[in-house]
């Protein structure tokens, strides 16, 4: 058996920033893990179109979770674009960059900007298109689609996100009991870095529920076992392209500038 101390999985505290990531975080929280996205950060320049058979604009570094890095989906997984009005009216809201409450991250992904910003509880991130500019009233834009009813509804949520953010930015923040989903992701990512560590089914159910959980219930048969194992094999699905589906990317393109069949 494995001293469970000397693994970096084991401290479930570690991983309780998970409970509060929204889905495209939690796709970047699986492609950071996978080994041969790391091998491609470290031969970045060697493979300088490697960022795309990922589903990212630019390479990120595997090395920073969700709290610190700043990935960018290709196409992309901001869904709200802000433009320039080209007939604004006299009482028209002006973009002020900083007015906007919370952290601000500005990246340029090769097209645009991108702003990312967070606050406690929240995230919201926009597409700056060229020609906008501080102090011009603006305009919000998003893809057409044929589902006009669910873009409206991804619209209304997005600027939802804003208005609450610019009431107050509070200094601490109770939230709610993290949902059962939320829970099964922190799990599934324990497991997923206790498999990439050689850990063993028993080893991860010790480190996520405890030796006397596990002395009382593991059985060759048990619902224990099971539980593990549907944990490991979800891990390294979502690990092995399964997190396209979270960060809403299409489906890789096969051909010849394709990766290796068991990359995403």
């Amino acid at each position: 058996m494995v001293d469970l101390r000397l693994k970096h999985w084991h401290p479930t505290a570690a991983y309780l920033y998970i409970l509060h990531l929204d889905r495209p975080a939690l796709a970047w929280e699986y492609l950071r893990r996978h080994p041969d996205y790391r091998h491609d950060w470290l031969r970045r320049l060697q493979r300088p179109g490697a960022a795309q058979n990922w589903g990212l604009r630019l390479l990120e570094d595997p090395a920073l979770d969700a709290r610190d890095a700043h990935p960018i989906w290709f196409p992309d997984s901001y869904g709200v674009h802000l433009y320039p009005d080209a007939d604004p009216m006299p009482d028209a809201v002006r973009f002020t960059l900083w007015r906007i409450p919370g952290d601000k991250y500005l990246i340029h992904d090769g097209v645009r900007l991108v702003l990312q910003v967070r606050w406690p509880g929240g995230c919201l991130r926009l597409a700056l298109v060229p020609g906008l500019a501080d102090g011009m009233a603006y305009v919000y834009a998003v893809r057409a689609g044929t589902d006009l009813l669910a873009l409206e509804q991804a619209l209304t949520l997005e600027m939802n996100k804003l208005a609450l953010a610019s009431d107050a930015i509070p200094i601490a923040v109770v939230r709610p009991r993290p949902a059962l989903s939320a829970l099964q992701e922190m799990h599934t990512l324990q497991a997923l870095d206790a498999t990439l560590a050689g850990a063993s089914l028993r080893d991860i159910a010790e480190g996520l529920f405890g030796t006397k959980v596990v002395a009382r219930d593991w059985h060759a048969d048990g619902a224990l076992r099971a539980r593990m194992r549907r944990l490991v094999r979800r891990g390294e699905m979502l690990m092995r392209g399964g997190y396209r589906h979270l960060a809403q990317l299409s489906a890789p393109v096969q051909g010849r500038s394709a990766s290796l069949a068991k990359r995403p």
